[in-house]
């Protein structure tokens, strides 16, 4: 049998996945001219609007691009992000088959309840059963410490 993602394996893999996507904002933020030091140069009230809407819809351009990389990536045929790749993890339904693209947006939205209070939603993956978050639980999903997603099926019949 093969073992459910544990709380560990799920962490380095999250700060696996947000290295590679503070790369990809940070890029995002460089286009549209957005750094650090904006809101330190003593602009005027107009200005700082116009930063506070442009510094508004580059987050919103960074939740698109994080949305995007979580749910196209695990409901690929690779069923994990880059992270999860890396350290070996894959991402299912409870049946052991390749999310769609609805249910992995689901669980990806499903995050912010997660980390809502406390981050008690991620710290469940630790001590339930079946090592899922709370994320896990709406959107219906299962990690699984596995590098081949095609183990944990097999469609031939038993007695052919």
């Amino acid at each position: 049998m093969i073992p459910y993602g544990g709380f560990w394996w799920r962490v380095l893999a999250y700060i696996l996945d947000a290295i590679i996507l503070q790369i990809a904002s940070s890029v995002v933020g460089g286009i549209f001219g957005v750094g650090l030091a904006l809101p330190l140069t003593g602009l005027g009230a107009a200005e700082e609007t116009t930063i506070g809407t442009m510094m508004f819809g580059v987050f919103g351009v960074t939740l698109i691009i994080n949305w995007l990389y979580f749910a196209i990536m695990e409901s690929s045929k690779l069923q994990a992000t880059v992270g999860k790749l890396a350290v070996g993890v894959v991402v299912t339904d409870l049946k052991g088959e390749r999310l769609t693209f609805a249910r992995a947006t689901g669980r990806y939205f499903g995050k912010i309840l997660s980390g809502v209070v406390l981050c008690i939603g991620y710290i469940m993956v630790a001590f339930t059963e079946r090592k899922q978050g709370l994320h896990d639980l709406v959107a219906g999903t299962l990690v699984y410490k596995t590098r081949d997603p095609g183990q944990l099926y097999d469609n031939r019949e038993v007695f052919a």
